[in-house]
C-alpha cells in the first residue's frame, strides 16, 4: 500500500498538466470557432465584435474582482497589458475575415507560444536542453508548414 500512495502524487501532476493543456487548447480552438461563426456570416462586423469581446469581458474581470478580497485596484496588470490584449483582438477580427482557419490557427498558436517563451526567458527562466531542443523542433515544423506558402 504505501508503494501505491508514492506512485499517486508522482501521477498527480502529469495528468494536472494534460488536463490544463487540453482545456486551454480546447478553449482557443472554441474561441478561433465562435469569432469565425460570428463573423464569417456577416452578422456582425469586426469593430463591433471586439468591441463586445472586451466590454464583456472587462465586465466579467470587474465582476470576478469585485467577488474576491482583492479589489479591482489591488489586481496585477496595467493598461499596457490591456492595449495589447485590445490590440490582438482587433488584429484577429479584422483577420478572420480573410484568413483561412489553418493558417489563422497556425499564426494565433505561434504568436502565443513565442509570447510565453520570451515572458518566461524575460523572467530569467533558463531552459534547459530538452527544451530548447523542443522549441527547435516546434519552429522547424513551423517552416516546413509556411514554406510552400502560408495557403498551402
Amino acid at each position: 500500500m504505501v508503494g501505491r500512495r508514492a506512485v499517486l502524487p508522482a501521477l498527480q501532476a502529469p495528468l494536472r498538466t494534460l488536463a490544463f493543456t487540453t482545456f486551454a487548447m480546447v478553449a482557443f480552438a472554441s474561441n478561433s470557432i465562435l469569432c469565425r461563426l460570428a463573423l464569417g456570416g456577416g452578422s456582425i462586423d469586426p469593430a463591433t465584435f471586439t468591441s463586445l469581446r472586451i466590454a464583456s469581458g472587462a465586465v466579467t474581470l470587474f465582476a470576478l474582482a469585485a467577488l474576491t478580497r482583492r479589489g479591482a485596484r489591488d489586481a496585477p496588470g496595467g493598461w499596457r497589458s490591456g492595449f495589447y490584449l485590445v490590440l490582438y483582438a482587433v488584429a484577429f477580427s479584422f483577420a478572420y475575415l480573410s484568413l483561412s482557419a489553418g493558417t489563422g490557427a497556425l499564426i494565433l498558436f505561434g504568436c502565443v507560444q513565442a509570447t510565453m517563451i520570451v515572458g518566461a526567458l524575460r523572467s530569467g527562466e533558463r531552459p534547459g536542453p530538452l527544451e530548447w531542443a523542443g522549441i527547435a523542433i516546434a519552429l522547424g515544423g513551423l517552416v516546413f508548414l509556411t514554406a510552400p506558402g502560408l495557403t498551402a
